[in-house]
């Protein structure tokens, strides 16, 4: 050979010397009764030829020779195959004389699968001979180019001449059969190498099948397996170096690819067997695994380009027959292509070797315009018949792509590492999917997260059992041993993110579990793959919302191009261009619902969701939870590797509830309903364990979404559990007080319109489970145990009845006023008119909003003041309530009342007589308190006896059904009572004559009746005036300096003062007044 040998040359060397180092049968095993010198093969030796003139080769010339020592593997690496090199002169055939001569007769072809019994007499070589031309599909005879059953026959010339110059009998034998397999996979036609020998490999194993265990033809047997490893180590050939050794062209796809498409049972098709039996020469031949491997990264290279409208599935089958042999899996998780951690989001599903058979989804573009076209003309039987049959589809892909995880998994440690690095890369780089901005570009598609996730789920549930028996694997200090999972940029529950470096830093010793990879890789899914999607389902909901607005709006303005065809006709392009986003938006919200709304599918991400809880709350509290109950409150001792934990663990809980909640609360099951109360109560009861107030809401959002009446559950799927748990009767009221009060200031600028929807579920979830005297009873005790905690609550709960019935009215005026001035359009200017319909537009919002909340807030006064008269009449409390009716009542039947006249009130929710009814029963409710009374009459500001006698008409001659007689009468007389009580505290004042300045509220102006000393300021107000104020600014009015109602010092020697004066002032005369009487004289 020449000195300078090519790349290419060294591989075909390296192979060839390979596959002639296998042994060949021995004469005394085929019963030739040749030597194994007389079966070899030897090639003259080339010395000249350049790698170009081998390329250009065109024939083998065999020369079979029973004394010449076999070449040098230096001169002649073909030689062991019995093939030499190849020279631009034409094939030559010298065969040296032989003891036999003549044709031996023909046999009756062999059947397509070779399976024809041998008949009695048959030599071994006639077996040989008819065997190998069966399976092979070779003939010696130039005129029988067909067997038996019509199959096209390959004459093999060159074979045919050596045996005739050896003086051989015209039969095929497995000493030549190198030769005769070289020559017939280089001349097939139509087809390639590998499809020739593919089909005969199947021959001849379904041969050996039928042999196998025949003792009595271990000969004819060893015929068979030598046939079989020719047939394969030509296979390989045909796979690895089709251009060498049969001169085809070659191709930038591996030669297996279109193979393993077809049916493995096909001719064409990869068998197991076959698959078998190259695995098995993996230690033996490397070239044999790269070439798998190149198989399946071709594989998805072209699925990468498909879609769910394409034949995908033959892939996804292709790859699942593959991953079921551990030495191959082991081989194809080494692929450079299997998890580059230099692959961008963008990417993933694209690049890597996995990533297109997860990216296949209903939810790829095209596939959501063809299930869901037109989508403004389909009605609401074709949508959910439509989200069915997509949901099919999925479901079965998903559960292929889990098959080929957990074979993977189970094949070695080292392909299961591969396959966790994998999930990991799919989540560490699509933190941007939770952006409040997401870049479709920059991230993975929704449809393959969605898959991640699903796939995650289904790998959680085998340690997943009812009773919890393997939580305790689940490791707490996984994401301080090298987690996969990245959470240094995520937000934690409790902690500053340099506390949480500093945390994080000390790795923790050992090493992370299985069930811990897959169980932190899983809650990761989670956040980045199905709760983004929701999150984006919302966003897009408003976006399709706003764009059909901005359609109306733009449709407005065509009668301005209705006279200019060619502007008419651009402005009719624009409209369409904008109508088509929003089919192709309503399109995919179609699509990622039907998804979504897969119950199976949402029910194992709730039972995962289930041990996360239960997981949490085991962390929290530090006991052996659910075996042992938790008692709240929770201690004071803090767990750091709770508080160091990513917010989106708990995140996660709330999003997969709520969305369930909301759109299929039936798959909730009554366990994951127990954990779940407890976990939004142990929360809401200790919310110092949580620093974000809108991750605590959204505990608040699942219990008000859990009493939504539901089919056969008319208090929802909590409700009824809300009612009578134990731990729920004894804290649920205290937790959702407490978190009342902490939404005042949560610390976002929407923090002030945020509390009002906050503050309206709490309301909700009050109002399910009043009916249970237990909740009034320990409401009751929370007013006298815990008396300041009680105060705030109230004193906000009046801020907002003030508040947002204010606001209401407010809008109501903006409204008649913005709809008087829009009743004549056309005298305004367009911008005018434009901002004018927006701020009218704002105004209705503002109003509806507000009224709602005016109405429950009211509402949830009038429980509170029925059941606790005494609560609600406390010196601290009494004032503010009595102010706040009496300013709300002028309101209703005031001068001002008039002004409350707005069109189609009930579009509000605007019900002024059902409002008044609510007020006037608080009053009712009040009207055994002397207190409160008192407090009424000396309301100051609002305080109209008028106002109660205008109240008292309205209810008798317009709203006769909301009050009745008993009540109505009960209301003239308290009526009465507060003109007495007026009266009296007016006279009282008056004998009273000029009080001392000393003795006056600095703040409120009013005689002080428990004076106390501020300690920073050393100024003396009355005790109700300050605590009054700190229940909205926690500092000395005074001078700012913080202020809590435990420092101030109480004035004893000023209040004895006061007490001297107002006995000598007033004496025995006010206790004369009997107040509580209104007989007549």
């Amino acid at each position: 050979m020449s000195d300078t040998v090519s790349d290419a040359d060294r591989i075909r060397n390296k192979r060839l010397a390979k596959l002639g180092s296998q042994p060949t049968p021995k004469s005394d095993q085929n019963g030739h009764g040749t030597s194994d010198e007389a079966n070899s093969v030897q090639l003259p030796q080339s010395t000249t030829s350049s790698p170009q003139e081998q390329k250009d080769q065109i024939k083998p010339k065999i020369n079979i020779t029973g004394t010449s020592p076999s070449p040098k593997p230096t001169d002649n690496p073909f030689a062991p195959l019995g093939v030499k090199e190849r020279t631009a002169a034409a094939p030559q055939i010298n065969i040296k004389p032989g003891t036999e001569t003549g044709m031996a007769s023909r046999k009756p072809p062999v059947s397509e699968s070779g399976r024809q019994t041998s008949r009695g007499g048959e030599t071994l070589p006639e077996f040989e001979d008819k065997i190998l031309r069966g399976i092979f599909r070779l003939t010696l005879d130039p005129s029988v180019r067909t067997d038996g059953h019509g199959h096209s026959l390959t004459f093999v010339k060159s074979v045919r001449e050596e045996l005739e110059d050896q003086r051989q009998p015209v039969r095929l034998q497995a000493a030549m059969l190198d030769q005769a397999i070289l020559e017939a996979a280089s001349n097939v036609s139509k087809i390639t190498p590998l499809d020739y020998l593919l089909a005969c490999w199947k021959r001849v194993t379904g041969q050996l099948k039928h042999h196998k265990g025949n003792r009595a033809e271990e000969k004819k047997l060893d015929v068979l397996k030598e046939a079989r490893r020719l047939c394969m180590s030509y296979c390989i050939f045909a796979i690895t170096m089709p251009e060498e050794m049969f001169g085809r062209e070659p191709s930038n796809t591996s030669p297996l690819l279109s193979h393993l498409l077809v049916d493995p049972e096909d001719e064409r098709g990869i068998c197991h067997d076959f698959l078998a039996e190259a695995v098995s020469r993996f230690p033996d031949d490397d070239t044999i695994e790269t070439a798998l491997v190149g198989a399946v990264e071709d594989l998805s290279r072209q699925l990468a380009r498909m879609t769910m409208n394409d034949d995908y599935k033959s892939y996804v089958v292709a790859l699942r027959h593959l991953v079921r042999y551990p030495p191959l899996v082991t081989a194809i998780a080494r692929s450079p292509l299997f998890a580059p951690s230099s692959v961008s989001a963008s990417e993933l599903e694209a690049t890597t070797l996995l990533g297109p058979f997860f990216a296949i989804s209903p939810l790829q573009a095209d596939i959501t315009s063809q299930y869901f076209s037109s989508p403004k003309t389909r009605d609401r039987v074709f949508i959910t018949n439509s989200q069915r049959s997509l949901r099919m589809s999925l479901t079965t892909h998903q559960q292929d792509l889990l098959d080929i995880v957990n074979q993977i998994i189970r094949s070695d440690k080292g392909a299961r590492d591969r396959m966790l690095d994998w999930f990991a890369l799919c989540v560490n780089k699509n933190h941007k999917r939770r952006a409040l901005q997401v870049d479709k570009k920059l991230v993975s598609s929704d449809g393959f997260m969605i898959n991640v996730t699903v796939c995650l789920d289904q790998l959680c549930e085998p340690f997943m059992d009812a009773q919890f028996s393997k939580i305790d694997r689940i490791d707490t200090e996984y994401l301080r041993r090298q987690p996969r999972v990245d959470i240094k940029e995520e937000t934690k529950l409790n902690m500053d993110q340099n506390s949480a470096d500093q945390f994080y830093e000390k790795t923790a010793e050992g090493t992370n579990n299985f069930i811990s990879e897959v169980f932190f890789l899983t809650l990761a899914a989670h956040h980045y793959g199905t709760e983004s999607t929701n999150q984006m389902l919302s966003q897009l909901e408003k976006d399709l919302k706003r764009m059909e607005k901005h359609i109306e709006e733009i449709e407005v303005d065509r009668h301005k191009w209705i006279n200019s065809p060619a502007q008419l006709k651009m402005f009719d392009n624009a409209v369409k261009k904008y109508k088509d986003q929003i089919d192709k938006g309503l399109s995919y919200k179609y699509a990622v619902q039907g998804v979504l709304l897969d119950e199976t599918m949402q029910q194992r991400s709730l039972q995962f969701m289930r041990y996360v809880i239960v997981w949490l709350l085991r962390l929290v509290s530090a006991t052996n939870f659910p075996k042992q109950s938790i008692k709240l409150p929770l201690g004071s001792n803090r767990s750091n590797v709770f508080e160091a934990l990513p917010e989106y663990f708990l995140e996660d809980v709330v999003g997969a509830y709520r969305f369930v909640m909301r759109n299929m609360p039936w798959t909730i099951s009554s366990t994951q309903s127990d954990e779940l109360i407890i976990l939004c109560i142990t929360f809401l009861r200790n919310s110092e364990k949580i620093k974000n107030p809108y991750l605590k809401s959204g505990l608040v959002t699942i219990m008000f979404a859990g009493t939504w009446p539901a089919p056969n559950r008319p208090k929802g799927v909590l409700g009824d559990l809300l009612m009578g748990m134990p731990i729920a009767t004894e804290h649920l009221l205290h937790a959702l007080m407490k978190f009342y009060i902490e939404v005042e200031n949560t610390g976002a600028h929407t923090q002030f319109y945020d509390k009002f929807n906050i503050r309206y579920e709490i309301f909700q979830i009050i109002k399910c489970v009043w009916d249970n005297s237990v909740y009034r009873e320990h409401l009751d005790e929370e007013s006298k145990v815990n008396v300041d905690f009680f105060v705030r609550f109230v004193n906000l709960l009046l801020n907002d009845v003030t508040f947002v019935l204010d606001e209401s009215l407010t809008a109501f005026q903006q409204i008649h006023n913005l709809s008087e001035e829009l009743r004549n359009p056309q005298h305004l200017e367009q911008a005018i008119r434009q901002e004018k319909e927006e701020a009218l537009a704002g105004a209705k919002s503002k109003a509806k909003s507000y009224m709602q909340l005016t109405n429950e807030t009211v509402a949830m006064l009038k429980l509170f003041t029925e059941a606790l008269a005494d609560a609600f009449t406390m010196p601290e409390i009494v004032q503010r309530l009595a102010d706040m009716l009496d300013y709300n009542l002028d309101v209703l039947v005031g001068p001002k009342s008039s002004e409350l006249k707005v069109e189609n009130p009930r579009e509000y929710d605007f019900q002024p007589k059902a409002l008044l009814a609510d007020i006037i029963e608080i009053y009712l409710n009040l009207k055994r308190k002397e207190s409160f009374i008192f407090a009424v009459a000396r309301d100051g500001r609002s305080y109209k006896p008028a106002n109660f006698e205008k109240a008292t008409s309205i209810l008798r001659l317009k709203a006769k059904d909301l009050m009745s007689p008993e009540e109505l009468r009960a209301w003239t007389a308290l009526g009465a009572m507060f003109k007495k009580a007026k009266e009296a505290d007016d006279q009282a004042e008056e004998d009273l004559g000029e009080i001392p300045d000393e003795f006056l509220d600095p703040v409120m102006a009013t005689l002080m009746t428990d004076p106390v000393i501020l300690p920073t300021s050393k100024s003396i107000v009355d005790r109700s005036t300050i605590r009054s104020h700190l229940l909205s600014d926690p500092t000395d009015p005074f001078n700012r300096a913080p202020l809590k109602i435990e420092d101030v010092v109480a004035a004893t020697e000023l209040k004895d003062q006061i007490e001297a004066f107002k006995a000598e002032k007033r004496g025995a005369k006010l206790a004369e007044v009997n107040i509580m009487d209104t007989s007549p004289g």
